[in-house]
């Protein structure tokens, strides 16, 4: 699912902005002289995890500015042509003439670049001709700039064919991944309400996309609240469904970041999640592991020694033989294998040196 931060990103980062908010934060509110809480106390614990908290939330709703700015920026053919959404066919028609008649190639000064003026005025063109078309308008503002680019599409019920072969596919994938990622543990708290958060996205995005008017939702409340506060353009529904996709990623990386800190314990020094359960099961889990190496091992021994026995087999009855031949594996095994190790060669040159050194004069056995 596009949108998810790396976790490498999300292991590191957080954790390093919040060690220096948490020393910034005692430089403030500790007088000079004064003690501070020491690493491994309950009350650093317990700062930490406010710190973390309020680190991750500050980081998350810039994610939403962010993404907020950046539909704003980009604008939409309504604000290039300087027109209002509820605009009629002919008023967007007449609007353009006014303004091919400044902006055509042929109409601009000899200092301006043909290039991008040429750019300019087909890009206005191609709003023009987008919303003045009802099929192509109303697949516009429900699907985006995207629909200029399908060009095979003439009535509306083949640019719903063609966005609900963009829709379906990313709610599937979305899904496939939440799925995966719960079997695999990653996804323990608000599994749930995961699965609620993409539903409802869902739903709004296949209201958004169907119905001949705008979301109650949109035209009620957001985009008044918009005009009223700052004076700004209103949100088509292709840029709301955006921002709604943008705002469940967000949700997400809080379920995995803030929720299980909210009940954290914090009464050992440590920030233990769900009361401690984490530490008592990573340390069930340490034990398993060594338990299943523990039974490998056992098992390698076990058949070593039937491998051994397979290949005495044709000295049976023959005890100094198999003697002979047992002292000549133990000899290669020490020969080729343990004294081969680079390690141990380091080790045994050491030594031999050290007893050299040490040794007096004329004394054998030390080469």
């Amino acid at each position: 699912m596009s949108g998810f931060l790396s976790l490498l990103g999300w292991s590191f980062l957080p954790n390093l902005v919040t060690g220096w908010t948490q020393s910034l934060y005692y430089s403030i509110t500790i007088r000079a002289g004064d003690p501070r809480p020491q690493p491994g106390s309950p009350r650093f614990a317990e700062h930490r995890r406010r710190i973390h908290i309020l680190v991750v939330t500050l980081y998350l709703l810039y994610t939403i500015y962010e993404t907020d700015y950046d539909l704003q920026r980009q604008g939409t053919f309504y604000t290039d042509l300087s027109m209002p959404s509820s605009s009629t066919a002919q008023e967007i028609r007449s609007r353009f003439r006014r303004l091919a008649a400044i902006y055509h190639p042929d109409k601009i000064s000899k200092d301006a670049d043909p290039v991008a003026a040429s750019e300019h005025y087909r890009h206005l063109q191609t709003a023009a001709d987008t919303l003045i078309d009802p099929a192509r308008r109303f697949a516009y503002e429900r699907f985006g700039p995207d629909v200029v680019r399908w060009t095979h599409c003439t009535t509306l019920r083949d640019y719903m064919v063609r966005g609900a072969q963009v829709l379906v596919p990313y709610y599937a994938v979305a899904a496939g991944a939440m799925y995966g990622l719960g079997l695999l543990g990653y996804l323990d708290w608000g599994r749930f309400e995961r699965w609620l958060v993409l539903a409802v996205v869902f739903v709004f995005e296949l209201h958004a996309v169907t119905r001949p008017t705008y979301p109650a939702v949109l035209s009620r409340v957001i985009n008044p609240v918009m005009a009223w506060a700052g004076g700004r353009a209103g949100y088509l529904p292709f840029q709301a469904v955006a921002l709604a996709r943008k705002l469940s990623v967000t949700v997400y990386i809080a379920f995995s970041q803030i929720g299980p800190l909210l009940a954290a314990d914090t009464a050992s020094g440590q920030v233990l999640v769900g009361g401690g359960r984490k530490g008592v099961s990573e340390e069930a889990a340490l034990r398993q592991a060594l338990d299943r190496l523990d039974a490998a091992t056992t098992g390698l021994h076990a058949d070593a020694a039937r491998l051994l026995e397979t290949e005495m087999a044709p000295y049976a009855g023959d005890d100094e033989m198999v003697a002979r031949v047992r002292g000549k594996v133990k000899e290669w095994l020490v020969q080729n294998t343990i004294r081969s190790d680079p390690l141990v060669r380091d080790a045994l040159g050491r030594g031999f040196q050290k007893r050299r050194v040490d040794a007096p004069a004329g004394a054998r056995g030390t080469r």
